[in-house]
């Protein structure tokens, strides 16, 4: 084959290339219009690859994770607050062996303070001794080797720094009164959520009853236990007014997993926790009618209304319930089955009386009797909290709920957030038309 021919063919095959190019860059052109893909660059497209691969192999990988040594080396690299006690030279007991409890006192072990967990049945402490495990309440999660059992009062609570104070609503009068005589100087934090039955006192006002001469704090936030002991990332509010014990409570609990914040707004701290198990059962009883994402919203907003109407009422700030133990832990009560109150209230709203649906549970939940108490309460001093009145009319005066529910949409005008803009409503009115079961006009 001649040279002529042969650069004729490779000229003429260069130039099919360029016309089949120029085609498709055409036919491109024409869908890119019509479709208009997202990633339409080709550094964009590159990136995208890339994180998808990434993110696969995060995924892939993630069954690899070891949290110990994620949190053995964040903590060599964290520094204790400016003068604060180290944890490990805190001496810490922790008053019942429930969920909760149980998962502070381990954390506090695992920190290196010389941790004690109180239970008042002994068979159990022998228990956890032997298996460390909470059988009960958190199965299938191993405590740190280094907690110590008690069910010895005295002997639990004797030349400690501080103690946790974890029992039922319904204990704690009770328990503090148990450990008074041995009480030396030590400090209380109460990490019960909830209030009393019949005198509508909060833990913070059974401490002053009880012990007007203690140093206290209270703990409150979105802590559901089972993930905590997951190493879950979670966090908490220590209120006090002592900044003492503010920083060391910090000092003893924050971990890699587990931060806690600082508040001194004790009333508004504990309100947030015991209110929000209200409406954790309110959103439980919807979600067993399939409610959509627009009436959980509603549910969850109104509900931080009412939270925040009924803190005021009672000397709270109602900038607290947008926090870590107001908003926060109403989020993850209401949307989470690991709530008590939540499961409660999907039993309930499923036709299940109140008697088993609490049988059914085992636990305490302690939004049962905070409905009753701030009913009470808020009819009393005219505060308008037109869920919780509805709760109460289903759960304690057998009113169907979806009635209820249905008066509640039809309760006349409202402005949105009433600190912005102040609205006046009849408490006693709104009762009525709920006991008459008539829409509000």
């Amino acid at each position: 084959m001649s040279a002529d021919k042969k650069n004729s063919e490779i000229e003429d095959k260069n130039m099919d290339q360029a016309e089949a190019i120029t085609n498709k860059d055409a036919t491109d052109d024409v869908e890119s219009e019509e479709e208009k893909p997202l990633f339409n660059s080709g550094i964009l497209a590159s990136l995208f690859d890339k994180a998808t691969k990434v993110g696969v192999k995060a995924k892939r990988d993630q069954s690899a994770l070891n949290t110990e040594e994620i949190e053995k080396k964040a903590r060599s690299n964290m520094s204790n607050p400016e003068g604060v006690t180290p944890p490990h030279q805190l001496r810490l007991a922790f008053l019942g062996g429930g969920s909760f409890g149980t998962a502070m006192s381990n954390l506090a072990a695992r920190n290196g303070c010389d941790s004690t967990l109180w239970v008042r049945n002994k068979r159990t402490v022998k228990s956890l001794q032997r298996s460390r495990v909470n059988k009960k309440y958190l199965p299938g999660y191993t405590l740190d080797e280094r907690l110590k059992y008690e069910h010895d009062l005295k002997a639990a609570v004797q030349d400690k720094d501080i103690i946790f104070v974890a029992v039922p609503s319904s204990a704690f009068r009770e328990t503090l009164r148990n450990i008074r005589p041995y009480l030396t100087g030590q400090s209380i934090v109460s990490l019960t959520k909830g209030m009393e039955k019949d005198t509508f006192s909060l833990m913070s006002d059974i401490i002053e009853q009880e012990l007007p001469e203690v140093n206290f704090g209270v703990m409150s936030g979105p802590n559901l236990a089972v993930e905590i002991m997951q190493n879950m990332p979670s966090a908490s509010v220590i209120a006090s007014d002592s900044e003492f014990l503010r920083h060391a409570v910090q000092s003893a609990l924050h971990s890699v997993f587990f931060r806690i914040f600082a508040s001194d707004d004790i009333k508004g701290v504990e309100l947030g926790g015991a209110l929000k198990n209200i409406y954790a059962i309110a959103m439980g009883m919807a979600a067993s009618y399939n409610v959509g994402e627009n009436t959980k919203a509603m549910l969850l907003t109104r509900a931080l209304a009412e939270m925040s109407r009924f803190g005021v009422a009672s000397g709270a700030n109602p900038l607290t319930f947008l926090g870590l133990s107001g908003v926060g832990d109403l989020y993850a009560t209401c949307s989470s089955e690991l709530s008590r109150n939540y499961r409660i209230g999907n039993m309930l709203g499923k036709g299940m009386s109140l008697e088993a649906a609490i049988k059914k549970l085992g636990q305490t939940a302690e939004g049962v009797n905070t409905i009753q108490q701030v009913h009470e309460k808020a009819m009393k001093l005219g505060i308008y909290m037109p869920i919780t009145h509805a709760l109460h009319a289903v759960i304690y005066d057998d009113q169907a709920a979806l009635g209820v529910a249905l008066h509640l949409m039809e309760s006349g005008f409202r402005s949105d957030v009433e600190f912005v803009m102040p609205h006046e409503y009849s408490n006693e009115a709104l009762n009525a038309k709920i006991t008459a079961g008539m829409p509000d006009k």
